[in-house]
């Protein structure tokens, strides 16, 4: 091995360790000592010829030797002058932010916070709400209105555009701007409420301040929020629960809005949304619940009064609400009202809002109306606002209206009703009800009796005037429409409205005739007035229901009218004397179908029209409303020009905007409608409804009574109106299941009711009132219209002339009357049914006919679908059953 590579000798002792201490110098003991005080650390490690080397120690030497180096000993006693005892903690010599625990104690006063840390951190606490609050309020916005506290009633108006109510919707209210409330109102809430209102930033620490200690005192109860913060609370927040955010919200929120919002608009929105009680939200509905007037009418003495309400009408109302809570009596409430409005003056004239003079004159409660169901809705306004509704729903594709619409509120509605002419109708009900109907006299016969009544202007549709019942908030339901008291013979013009559209049927052809096959008929056409009629078919052949009976058809009083042995009427005079017979043949000449598309093409609604398929369907077995009646017969009085009656011009809201617009159609021709007039004029100017006449004026019109007597009619018009006036008999309890139509037999002291007698009566009387003041028009002239069927014999065989001014090429068909039955004696009994037939029909709903129905008393035919159901007194079939329309008599 070469001599560079040959491992150095290991000094005496070997090993690694050894040759450790070796390279370093130091001997052979553990741990060296340190050098002395004048010996400089490395004199160990690089001085030649040094001492000999030091003898090796342990763990414990090295210890000893380094406190023998640093002045010896086991353990210095501590300085007197030290800080601590015994072994207590030595302070570190540096400062903390946070002194705490304190250093410079101890026990327990080390844990007594200094009052430097306790004044810092009160003003750090403080500082932080103060940025919190500030970073809260500019991040809190103004909220929108609340649409609950913007939810009002709907407003209603004449058609003068006057206000009719404000009624509906979910909340009673009426927004009203701060001009038309008064100063006193205003005023009386700032001196109870809020004094420092027009000064205030929206909040009042003061009386926060001040309500704590009164109620932590035990004082009385008193809430510290401001107007601002109570109007927040009513019209912007949802959330009303009692919790601290709520709370905390509410005031940076109203902070915010005495900051950015009027006074004036706070006022307003405040007295507009606050609850006084009685379902009366805003100051508006409390003056009418209260008082009965508008808030602008209010005085000093009734605004202190309702700002007492808003203390919490449950104990303020002085009708008193025990059902609430026993203590809020009558006799509680008033004392309890009178001196909050006495304190609430005091306090008006206090801060200068009201003089003392004034302020005298109200020294006890003003006079207040009790709290009843919407005494707005008395009367026929009700009636009126129900049928506006019902229009704007039913119409909802048109209106854009909805329920649920309606129901929020907020619309106003522009009716069609003539404030004046629905007062007098219900002042010509009323005077001819109280004149002549005595129940406490005859409670037999003039209990349960109705009236009903409608009119309808003929240019336009427009319902005018509608009579509903005595009240609305006593008889709930309206009279005016369908009530299901049939009409009767005022049925019969939609029949003579058929025959001179279309015509009757060639006896020789097929039931289905095109137009060009049938014949056009004259008013002068001659038709059986024969009592107990038999009634064939359009071809001659007897007329027999499902069952194989025949139908023999009576007039009013079993009397014919005509010259025997054919008993024959033209059609004037049959109407003229409202003769059945001749008009339930004409119907099935025509063809049922027939009269049914006149009478839907003049206004009826299908859906009114019963028994459609039987003949006595022409002489008025359906039901249609006295709206639709008045319209109807106002299609003639527009010379054949039809327009569905309406009740509502106008309709404007937040999101709602709708105007009516009249739809004309021809439902007849000039030449038709003013020939089925002048035959009505003949009726009023020497028929039955003589009573209605007007002296001056043009009016036709029609009578109609029912079998059994259980209603009566009259519907007639002049140019300008068409009035349809309805009485009859019928148990107003709904509780009562079988309550039924009753007949009026001796009611009013009559023998019997026709339409010729009260009800032509109120419709002259209202008429007279309606018409004062409109010019006196007339009726046009009618043209000549159709052929004479059936002519009056001649002394020559030369045949009468054709009205018509178009003659058919055709010759005229021999109507299917021209050969009727003999008459039979007044021994007989109608024949194989005709025991009892010379009797009073009734409709009493039975399965049998009535004694003067179509056969006497055959048996009724199983109903048809289209005969109605009972609700409506039309399930007892053809034959006299519940629907009449079996034994209808009618005038």
């Amino acid at each position: 091995m070469s001599e560079h590579r040959r491992k150095q000798s290991q000094p005496q002792g070997g090993g690694r360790a050894a040759a450790r201490r070796g390279q370093s110098g130091s001997s052979s003991g553990r741990r060296a000592a340190p050098g002395g005080d004048t010996g400089a650390p490395s004199d160990g490690l690089y001085q030649s010829g040094a001492a000999e080397e030091r003898p090796y120690g342990g763990r414990a030497d090295a210890r000893r030797a380094a406190q023998r180096a640093t002045g010896g000993g086991r353990r210095r006693a501590p300085d007197p002058a030290g800080p601590g005892r015994g072994r207590g903690r030595q302070p570190s010599g540096g400062k903390r932010l946070i002194d705490y625990p304190r250093q410079d104690k101890y026990g327990w006063q080390r844990w007594m916070p200094s009052w430097k840390l306790v004044m810092g951190l009160c003003l750090g606490f403080f500082g932080s709400l103060m940025v919190a609050a500030s970073v809260a309020y500019a991040f809190v916005g103004i909220p929108e209105i609340d649409k609950t506290a913007e939810a009002q009633n709907n407003v209603y108006y004449w058609s003068d555009k006057t206000q009719m109510v404000a009624t509906g919707g979910e909340t009673n209210r009426q927004i009203i701007a701060l001009p038309e409330i008064p100063k006193a109102m205003q005023f009386a809430v700032i001196s109870q409420e809020n004094k420092s209102f027009y000064s205030d930033s929206g909040i009042d620490p003061k009386g926060i301040g001040r309500a704590v200690f009164n109620m932590a005192r035990g004082g009385q109860t008193q809430g510290g929020s401001t107007i601002t913060q109570q109007y927040v609370k009513n019209a912007m927040l949802a959330d009303q629960s009692q919790t601290i955010s709520r709370k905390l919200k509410e005031i940076f929120v109203a902070i915010k809005v005495g900051n950015n919002v009027s006074k004036d608009e706070i006022m307003a929105g405040y007295l507009n949304s606050a609850y006084y009680g009685r379902n009366a939200y805003g100051i508006q509905a409390a003056a009418q619940a209260y008082f009965g007037k508008k808030a602008k009418d209010l005085n000093a003495g009734e605004c202190a009064f309702l700002a007492a309400m808003l203390k919490g009408a449950t104990y303020y109302d002085p009708a008193g609400l025990p059902s609430v809570d026993p203590a809020a009596t009558a006799e509680a409430n008033q004392g309890r009202a009178l001196r909050q409005m006495q304190d609430t003056l005091n306090k008006m004239v206090e801060y200068g809002h009201l003089d003392q003079a004034t302020r005298a004159k109200f020294t006890t409660l003003p006079p207040w109306q009790n709290p009843r169901s919407n005494t707005n809705l008395k009367g026929q306004v009700g009636y009126l606002v129900d049928l506006a509704n019902a229009y704007l729903v039913t119409n909802e594709e048109t209106t854009g209206i909805s329920q649920d619409r309606l129901q929020r509120g907020g619309l106003s509605i522009y009716t069609t009703f003539d404030k004046n002419k629905v007062l007098a109708l219900e002042k010509s009900v009323k005077a001819v009800q109280e004149a002549n109907i005595k129940p406490e006299q005859r409670p037999d016969t003039d209990t349960h009796v109705q009236f009903g009544g409608a009119s309808v202007n003929p240019d336009t549709g427009a319902i005018e005037a509608i009579y509903g019942g005595e009240d609305s908030t006593k008889h709930f339901t309206n009279n005016a429409d369908q009530t299901g008291a049939q009409v009767g013979s005022t049925f019969k013009p939609f029949v003579l409205a058929a025959a001179m559209t279309w015509g009757v049927r060639d006896p020789k052809l097929g039931s289905s005739q095109a137009q060009d096959e049938r014949t056009i008929v004259s008013p002068k056409s001659r038709f059986s007035g024969k009592n107990k009629l038999k009634i064939q078919e359009y071809d001659g052949s007897v007329w027999k229901n499902e069952k194989g009976q025949e139908w023999l058809q009576t007039n009013d009083g079993n009397v014919s009218l005509g010259e025997p042995p054919n008993y024959e009427v033209d059609l004037r005079e049959a109407m003229r004397e409202s003769v059945n017979s001749a008009f339930v043949q004409l119907g099935m000449d025509v063809g049922l179908d027939k009269v049914k598309e006149a009478a839907v093409s003049a206004g009826l609604k299908p859906n009114s029209l019963t028994g459609t398929t039987f003949p006595s369907f022409s002489i008025g077995i359906s039901d249609p409303s006295a709206i639709r009646m008045a319209a109807s017969y106002a299609t003639f009085a527009a010379s054949g020009k039809q327009r569905d009656p309406f009740s509502v011009l106008e309709v404007t809201g937040e999101d709602i905007s709708y105007k009516h617009e009249t739809l004309t159609k021809d439902a007849f021709t000039k030449k038709v409608a003013d020939n089925v007039t002048d035959i009505l004029k003949t009726v009023v100017d020497k028929g039955t409804g003589t009573a209605a006449q007007l002296p001056g004026r043009d009016v036709a019109g029609k009578t109609g009574t029912t079998d059994g007597n259980k209603s009566a009619w009259f519907v007639g018009y002049t140019p300008q109106l068409s009035t349809a006036i309805t009485m009859f008999r019928y148990d107003d309890d709904e509780t009562n299941k079988n309550r039924e139509f009753l007949e009026m037999f001796g009611t009013g002291g009559q023998e019997k009711i026709h339409g010729a007698s009260f009800p032509a009566e109120i419709w002259h009387d209202y008429m007279e009132q309606a018409m004062d003041g409109l010019p006196k028009e007339k009726f046009p002239e009618p043209e000549p219209i159709g052929e004479v069927i059936n002519p009056e014999p001649s002394p020559t065989p030369t045949p009468s002339a054709s009205e018509s001014e178009e003659p058919s090429e055709s010759p005229s068909p021999s109507p299917s009357q021209n050969s009727p039955s003999p008459s039979p004696s007044p021994s007989d009994t109608c024949g194989a049914f005709g025991f009892g037939c010379s009797d009073g029909g009734t409709d009493s709903g039975t399965t049998e006919g009535g004694d003067n129905g179509g056969s006497g008393v055959s048996p009724s035919p199983t109903p048809s679908n289209d005969q109605g159901d009972a609700s409506r007194g039309n399930s007892g079939g053809l034959f006299g059953g519940g629907n009449g329309s079996g034994g209808t008599t009618t005038e």
